[in-house]
């Protein structure tokens, strides 16, 4: 059936029609369209428009406006297909803002109703209370939505356990193509006959359904489905051949194309009481395969194949290599096994089993075991994200999702893999191979360049021999991410002449004008149309000011972005905080890279780089540096954005603002120590006067501005008697980097600093006057100035880097900086690499002093609880490992709370435009944390930023470690030495 076609043109009247009758909203413009433009695949559709339902009737006027003006509908979860489904020259609904509520779980029935926008972790988090979880685990649990799942017919790491969404769906409330509002679910023969009744298209659909079987349909489905058990090719029409047909089962796999989900009721499982893995060696890929059958006597509820090419890329990937603890030597390929059970026992026996099976069969060199839960965590964390790290590649070679999804009887997948490999060698391509051994798939990843005609014609030859090989070894080529645009191609072939009419005669029947996300079960396109960086993509030079050459230039570090959409995630690690805050497509980073990619390849208005559209996009990006590490393709956003800023300051000029903030640390060193500050500190605390400069300024007049300090720390520092680290002073030098935050406005972590490493036996000494991170300049964009500041503070530090001298930093923003943007502002600048080899945070200084036992110099009698929250760039950077390790030897009995970002970033949360989303971020789980703490437990967090947040959302005040390890250490505590130790304000 021809897909209706679609155009620009459509788009107006299609928007003067509905806005008058939604209350969600509906957008036009092409900023928005750019971002739904791309899913996680390698295609890219450019929608009609975009709509943001808040609710049900929403969407279903939607359809009916839709219907009446031919325009087609693409309902969108996540956004986290690989098959190209997500995307469409449609209406795209995008469920995953409002349309995201739990409504029910029945732990009796072990059942859950819910909307479709409702992530997979979000349900799994609720279910958990009752002991419950959703069998099906696709790696994109926490962006996944279960009407994607649905949709996609989706599995995982557990489909030998469990099966695919078909296997727990029970119910759908949904949308017929017209906008009829049905309930579709099990249905016995009365009922049948009942709904053939009907005048509308739900009559139609069970009235043709009936006669497709009647006229020899039953049989062809019969004979001709493929008997392998992981099959999504075509539709589920083995569906209707049930006693009692559940057309929701039906619609498992269907990618949108013949209803519109609104709710869906699914079964739940019972959550292993333990599990364990045996993560078994094998020197290549071949020998792990062959050895999957064998691992499967020993009765595993998963058998997943890391290979070596993703071995070798989680090695090169910051934030994950270090966390490849469960590897013995450089293994060829692993078999991560798991085995669950309602003991440790029973657990441990079943790993028993699997060491003594290897043993006898010669499998495997080694087997390490991985008990503890954190680790199985980070074991299936590591495997789960391995697919994000593989496309993080740089360079016009991505590892794209074409041939990724087949999968063939578990007993071929050796011969399967060893034929298909051989000829993608033979066409000088590299492959990655990873996922789900147990059942028969793996993700097989060619390296292709889609800029390249040669290389796109390569992938469809590879395309063609993988389908050839599938059929020949009874598998199929769609098994778990969808046919798309990917596969849909092969729909004819995989499914024989017969059962492919059939299924399009069922699009047909629920889809009469094809408007429903035409072109991706049947009828689809061929697979190298559309592609997002095909043959004719180009992108306009881009200069830059910061060094990009790592990621191929500003363009290349844009392109790093995938669209897998692990920015989208809602409670764990840091990345996106914004986006956690508003749910908002473009406060993702993906949202923001492809915003930044669309202007430079030409599909935005000419000036749309630096246009307000842009600004809007990157507005809200706090710069925390989490997808720096947390994005499986270590997409930089924090340092896009500074550039881009650069750009944008050029062609806009610079506001007060702006300067004012960006020049803050000279301001704090003229006022801070001198009569000015109290004078200053009381200003700001006149409500009026702050209302005034929220008018002026836009700084918001509910913020209490941080308090300029009556003596600074440098003053501070000359002033003691004797002097610290003086010449008298024995130990190890350290140099003390002073940041404008600590130095200027609270000097007590400085000051503790300075008394810990004092008595830890070091001889303390501060740098030169001049120097300075270049953090605020950086983070409003004023890079040349930067430039001119990182190279005072370089020309400062490097004698003593030079020397062997430590340069110890208690604020995490400013001395990571040293180590991370002052190599991008210095490029190849010998120097500068030195004085970032010697800088260190308080904390790690610590912690390899404490390796040689400098620490034991002191008396520690710290005690009570701390919870922890760690400054975003530390946490991306470094981690809070060595902060905790630090507290803890002193003796605190330390937690450290997974709360994200703070919210305040700098001069984000005074900023009056911001201070609400400044807000929410903290509310998201730092300060309902901190509010849980009793009074006694002690509140530390490194960054400046983030103590100034906790004061002000939960009126609790938290110190940096450095005050809390002072306090641990025996010392006069007389009135004389705590004044010395006190604020200076």
């Amino acid at each position: 059936m021809p897909a209706p076609s679609a155009s620009p043109a459509q788009t107006p009247p299609l928007a003067e029609a509905l806005r008058p009758r939604i209350s969600g909203t509906i957008h036009t413009d092409e900023m928005t369209r750019a971002l739904y433009a791309t899913d996680a695949s390698m295609y890219a559709m450019s929608p009609v428009a975009v709509l943001v339902p808040e609710t049900k009737a929403d969407v279903q006027t939607a359809l009916t406006v839709a219907h009446e003006q031919g325009v087609p509908v693409l309902p969108r979860g996540g956004g986290s297909s690989l098959a190209g489904q997500g995307v469409n020259e449609a209406l795209v609904v995008d469920f995953t803002n409002h349309l995201n509520r739990i409504h029910e779980i029945d732990p009796e029935a072990q059942t859950a109703r819910v909307e479709p926008g409702v992530t997979l972790a979000e349900l799994n988090r609720a279910a958990a209370e009752h002991g419950l979880m959703v069998g099906p685990d696709p790696a994109s649990a926490n962006r996944a939505t279960l009407g994607g799942m649905l949709a996609n017919n989706s599995t995982g790491t557990h489909s030998i356990a469990y099966g695919n969404f078909i296997h727990h769906v029970r119910e759908a409330e949904v949308l017929l193509a017209d906008g009829t509002a049905t309930t579709v679910g099990p249905t016995d023969p009365a009922t049948w006959q009942d709904k053939m009744r009907d005048d509308g298209l739900e009559g139609a659909i069970y009235r043709g359904l009936k006669a497709l079987l009647a006229d020899g349909g039953r049989e062809t489905i019969r004979e001709d489905t493929p008997s392998h058990w992981r099959r999504n090719n075509g539709y589920r029409l083995e569906a209707l051949l049930d006693e009692a047909p559940n057309l929701a089962k039906l619609l498992c796999g269907s990618e949108g194309t013949l209803a519109v989900t609104t709710e869906l009721t699914c079964d739940l499982v019972e959550k292993p009481a333990t599990t364990g893995l045996g993560v078994v060696h094998f020197e290549s890929r071949d020998d792990a395969l062959r050895a999957v059958t064998t691992v499967l006597d020993t009765d595993p509820s998963a058998v997943e194949l890391f290979d070596g090419v993703a071995i070798e890329r989680t090695l090169q990937t910051p934030g994950y290599a270090e966390r490849l603890t469960f590897l013995e030597g450089t293994p060829g390929s692993v078999l991560i096994t798991e085995y669950a059970g309602d003991t440790d026992a029973e657990v441990d026996a079943a790993l028993d089993a699997l060491e003594q099976t290897m043993a006898e069969a010669s499998r495997g060199y080694a087997t390490v075991r991985v008990t503890e839960p954190d680790a199985i965590k980070n074991v299936w964390s590591i495997r789960k994200e391995g697919l994000g790290l593989l496309m993080g590649v740089e360079g016009d070679y991505k590892p794209w999702a074409f041939i990724e999804d087949a999968s063939v009887p578990v007993e071929n997948l050796a011969d399967y893999i060893d034929e298909l490999s051989t000829f993608v060698d033979a066409t000088d391509t590299r492959a990655a191979y990873y996922a789900h051994a147990s059942a028969g798939c793996l993700h097989v990843r060619p390296f292709v360049n889609t800029k390249d005609e040669t290389e796109v014609e390569k992938m469809t030859d590879i395309a063609k021999e993988s389908l050839d090989l599938v059929t020949k070894y009874g598998g199929v080529v769609s098994s778990e991410h969808g046919d798309g645009i990917a596969r849909g191609w092969a729909n004819p072939h995989i499914l024989g002449e017969d059962l492919y009419e059939l299924c399009r005669e069922t699009k047909a029947l629920f889809d009469p004008e094809g408007i429903l996300n035409p072109g991706k079960v049947v009828d689809a396109p061929p697979m190298d149309e559309n592609l997002r960086m095909g043959p004719t993509y180009e992108t306009e030079p881009f200069r830059t000011e910061l060094d990009f050459s790592e990621d191929g230039g500003f363009t290349g570090a844009i392109e790093k972005c995938n669209g897998n959409g692990a920015c989208r995630k809602l409670r764990a690690g840091t990345m996106c905080p914004s986006f956690m805050a508003t749910r908002e497509e473009p406060d993702s980073t993906r949202g923001r890279a492809n915003a930044l990619r669309s202007a430079l390849a030409g599909d935005l208005s000419e000036d749309a780089m630096t246009g307000d559209d842009m600004h809007e996009v990157m507005d809200l990006c706090v710069q925390c540096k989490a997808c720096k590490t947390e994005c499986p393709s270590n997409v930089d956003m924090a340092k896009i954005k500074t550039e881009w800023l650069h750009h944008y300051w050029d062609d806009n000029g610079v506001p007060l603002r702006t300067r004012l903030f960006a020049r803050q640390p000279d301001a704090a060193r003229w006022i801070s120590g001198t009569p000015l500050a109290s004078l200053v500190n009381w200003a700001s605390g006149q409500s009026a006067l702050r209302q005034v400069g929220e008018a002026l300024l836009g700084i918001s007049a509910e913020r209490s501005l941080p308090p300029f300090a009556r003596e600074t720390f440098r003053q501070w520092f000359q002033n003691q008697q004797p002097p610290v680290g003086g010449d008298g002073a024995r130990g190890p030098r350290v140099v003390l980097f002073p940041d404008a935050f600590n130095a200027y406005h609270t000097p007590a972590p400085l000051r503790a600093a300075t008394r810990v490493l004092q008595a830890t036996g070091h001889r303390v000494e501060l740098p030169p006057a001049a120097v300075g991170s270049a953090r605020t300049l950086l983070s409003k964009g004023l890079v040349p100035q930067a430039k001119r500041r990182a190279r005072q503070t370089v020309d400062a530090l490097h004698a003593y880097a030079e020397a062997g001298v430590p340069v110890v930093g208690l604020e995490p923003s400013s001395i990571l900086t040293l180590r991370d943007e002052f190599l991008d502002l210095l490029p190849n600048d010998a120097r500068a690499e030195a004085v970032a080899d010697a800088a260190y945070t308080f904390a790690e200084y610590l912690a390899e002093r404490a390796e040689d036992g400098a620490l034991d110099r002191a008396s520690w009698r710290g005690s009570g609880d701390v919870l922890l929250h760690g400054h975003c760039h530390q946490k991306a950077l470094i981690g809070t490992t060595a902060t905790e390790q630090a507290l803890s030897r002193a003796g605190y009995d330390v937690t450290a709370v997974d709360a994200g970002c703070c919210g305040m970033a700098g001069a984000f949360g005074y900023e009056a435009e911001h201070v609400d989303v400044s807000k929410q971020m903290a509310e998201l789980r730092l300060a309902p944390a901190v509010r849980q703490t009793d009074a006694d437990t002690r509140v530390a967090a490194p960054g400046f930023s983030c103590r100034s947040q906790i004061k002000d959302v939960t009126t609790r005040t938290a110190q940096h470690p450095a005050e809390l390890l002072w306090d641990a250490i025996e010392h006069d505590r007389s009135p004389e030495a705590a004044r010395s130790s006190r604020p200076a304000r």
